[in-house]
């Protein structure tokens, strides 16, 4: 299960579990997590990011991986497609088949629109998927949005756009009640009151959740409910360009068949991006929690028709991604762990920080015990220890099994039970802070019928998410995209289509000595081994 170097660490944070349990760590002053995160958060790294050197952000700091995709040509350039042969013609056209898409798509039907999804690929293959530990709302007597604003505008750096997190904190509660209503099934107590918790960064308990399965519970429910309405769903189909038409609007998307590579059009009023994040990039060669398909296509697409970005600079590394074992490297150890009572150790049994500082502080300080010598070694580098034997020593036997039952599974799949023995976890490339900017109806602020919601978009946290908005977010600015939508396709007369900005765009590559052969959007991450 664990090497005699492992185990003999863990002695060491049985050894000290009694003294740490009776007195918690405290939390860092202002000044110590800038400190902190200056020295260890890889946003800071200066070599992990490049300028970039076209298109509407021209001058500003990217990650070298997204730089090198925004620096690419349209996989379109030099193909002949023929526009006049639409295949979909639609009201609103929604890429991305997740928990944004999704939401947007029920919302468009519901308001009488003629909408599509398509995914590259399949519906519900998506981030909301793999979230485990909730849902932001305050809905509780002891909580308020206003409450909610002010920890999340705090806990994002006071950077997001104060417009859209007022969105997302006061109709927070509705959100919850739709997903309730169309049947997600939240923890409730025997009353039926719905269980909440703590997140990193929060003031009050205003999690909600579904053991620690809540990405997909809620993903169960929106995909239930479009298939249900008989929304079309193209699956296995990308889109790889968006279509304008002679007065710079949107008007539809180039999509292409994965399995045929047959390129598709689709002619639509409206069109919502709704592609998810980008930790298949793997960021400074970090591990991600994320689902196969997160290679930023969105921010490509959007980028490449003269939408701007909005901190595209700045990711955020989930804190507990898990470090060991091997086969699991990477994958997502919820904040809920943390939240119901294990704290974080490392390898001399020290608590060294409290365990629901905010994300990217906790990872922060995760990377400066094992940089300083202070974490566990792994076959694959290094880690921390994850005291969850202390959950149920604080809250009783079964609490795990109970509260957290899919990471108490996976953990057994590989021989180690985390009800007994800790965990190792490091951070994981986890969520895009940044993204397109919108304004508060969920439209681009420079591309007329252009929406965007989900990971996608940029402004909604700052440059720093708290546990829970995400899930929330895509409920939120999803349900509105949707409404905007098929509000603005009722008064939408598209002209002429045009691919016209592909053109444009390579020819600023070549005016700025930008050379490639590269293509993008890159719709799959590259894990083929090299020939030697």
């Amino acid at each position: 299960m664990f090497t005699p170097e492992m185990l003999e660490s863990v002695a060491k944070v049985e050894a000290t579990r009694k003294e740490r349990m009776a007195t918690e760590p405290r939390r860092m002053t202002a000044e110590e997590k800038d400190e902190l995160l200056k020295k260890f958060h890889p946003d800071y790294r200066a070599e992990g990011f490049a300028t970039i050197q076209i298109g509407p952000n021209k001058g500003e700091k990217v990650p070298l991986e997204l730089g090198n995709l925004l620096h690419s040509n349209s996989r379109l350039l030099g193909e002949k497609i023929d526009l006049d042969k639409v295949d979909y013609d639609v009201d609103v056209l929604v890429i991305g088949g997740g928990g944004a898409g999704s939401s947007a798509a029920i919302e468009a039907d519901n308001a009488g629109a003629n909408v599509m999804i398509v995914t590259k690929l399949r519906i519900g293959d998506a981030n909301t998927m793999m979230a485990e530990g909730g849902i932001q709302a305050a809905d509780k007597e002891n909580d308020s949005p206003v409450q909610h604003y002010l920890d999340a505008f705090g806990g994002g750096h006071f950077a997001a756009r104060p417009e859209l997190l007022r969105r997302l904190v006061m109709e927070a509660p509705d959100a919850i009640k739709w997903l309730n209503d169309l049947g997600v099934m939240f923890d409730k107590d025997a009353d039926g009151r719905m269980v909440t918790t703590h997140g990193g960064g929060t003031s009050r308990k205003r999690m909600h959740a579904c053991k620690d399965y809540s990405g997909a519970e809620i993903m169960r429910t929106l995909r239930d409910e479009v298939i249900n309405r008989k929304i079309p769903v193209v699956e296995f189909t990308s889109a790889v360009e968006l279509i304008k038409d002679e007065n710079g609007r949107v008007a539809g998307a180039v999509l292409q068949n994965m399995e045929t590579d047959e390129y598709l059009v689709a002619r639509a009023k409206t069109v919502i991006i709704a592609t998810g994040g980008a930790g298949r990039l793997h960021y400074q060669g970090f591990p991600t929690s994320n689902h196969y398909g997160a290679t930023a296509d969105g921010l490509i697409l959007g980028y490449r028709a003269g939408a701007p970005l909005l901190y595209q600079d700045t990711i955020q590394y989930h804190p507990t991604g898990v470090a060991y074992p091997s086969q699991i490297f990477g994958a997502l150890v919820t904040e809920k762990v943390r939240s119901i009572g294990a704290m974080l150790v490392n390898k001399d049994g020290v608590a060294y920080a409290h365990p629901l500082e905010t994300r990217d502080v906790s990872a922060s300080a995760i990377i400066r015990e094992c940089a300083e010598g202070r974490g566990v070694e792994t076959p694959l580098g290094s880690g921390v220890w994850l005291d969850t034997p202390m959950i149920e020593i604080l809250h009783g036997e079964g609490t795990i099994e109970k509260r957290i039952p899919a990471m108490m599974r996976m953990y057994l799949n590989y021989g180690i039970d985390m009800r007994k023995v800790p965990i190792l976890v490091y951070p994981t490339l986890h969520y895009q802070n940044g993204g397109l900017e919108i304004g508060g109806e969920g439209f681009t602020k420079t591309i007329d019928n252009l929406l965007v919601a989900g990971e996608a978009v940029g402004g909604i946290h700052g440059r720093n998410r708290l546990m829970g908005n995400s899930l929330l977010d895509i409920i939120v600015f999803g349900r509105n995209a949707g409404k905007a939508a098929a509000a603005k396709a009722k008064v939408v007369k598209l002209g002429k289509m045009n691919l016209d900005h592909i053109e444009a765009y390579a020819k600023e590559l070549k005016a700025a000595g930008i050379e490639t052969n590269d293509v993008s959007p890159l719709l799959l991450p590259k894990y083929a081994r090299k020939e030697r």
